[in-house]
């Protein structure tokens, strides 16, 4: 089977009401049946997909609703007690109303920013060049994002999800790859347009 390129469809008049793209041969409905058995399988037999599943189907129904209701909401509904909180130093303010909103709705916080630990950018092998040049010409070997040590912090606190706000594009993943409990990114980071990529998919 070549790979699927869902983009090219119409999805709205295919999958999304159960017909499959005829003019597509690589359409997954139709090219890969034993994957979506396979799917199905595990909707009926993973019990953490069956239970998200169930309470995101709930929670879509709220179409008013912010992603931060959204959120929540689902936690609530998977019964998660402790939310863990990876957030970017310049959305300080954002992870406080955060952390503020989810505590009084009954949820315990833990909160680390990306800069924890104050570990200078040599010390993790940062290039060199980004060094940041005084007036002078002298480096200044400034502090470096630390998305690891997030990640084993928030595990050491034994969170039942995390949450993402603000981190740069490759700690954000590196922060989800070592997280130990589920993550969904709260604000994604768009510097250009106050953390809204979709309006920027037209650059």
């Amino acid at each position: 089977m070549r790979d699927p390129t869902c983009y090219k469809c119409d999805c709205s008049n295919h999958c999304s009401i159960g017909v499959p793209n005829k003019e597509l041969e690589n359409c997954p409905i139709r090219a890969s049946p034993d994957i979506q058995k396979k799917a199905i399988e595990l909707y009926q037999t993973d019990e953490f997909i069956k239970r998200a599943n169930i309470i995101s189907t709930i929670v879509k129904e709220q179409r008013s609703m912010p992603r931060l209701k959204d959120t929540i909401e689902f936690a609530r509904g998977m019964g998660y007690k402790k939310i863990g909180i990876a957030s970017c130093a310049a959305l300080q303010k954002e992870t406080k109303i955060t952390a503020e909103k989810l505590t009084q709705h009954g949820f315990e916080v833990s909160s680390v920013c990306c800069q924890t630990g104050g570990d200078k950018r040599i010390d993790v092998d940062a290039p060199e060049d980004f060094a940041l040049p005084s007036k002078k010409g002298y480096h200044i070997d400034y502090v470096t994002c630390n998305p690891v040590a997030q990640a084993l912090l928030l595990n050491n606190s034994k969170t039942d999800l995390n949450l993402i706000i603000g981190l740069c594009i490759g700690h954000d993943i590196t922060f989800t790859h070592l997280s130990k409990a589920p993550v969904t990114t709260l604000i994604a980071k768009d510097r250009l347009i106050r953390h809204n990529p979709a309006a920027t998919l037209d650059f």
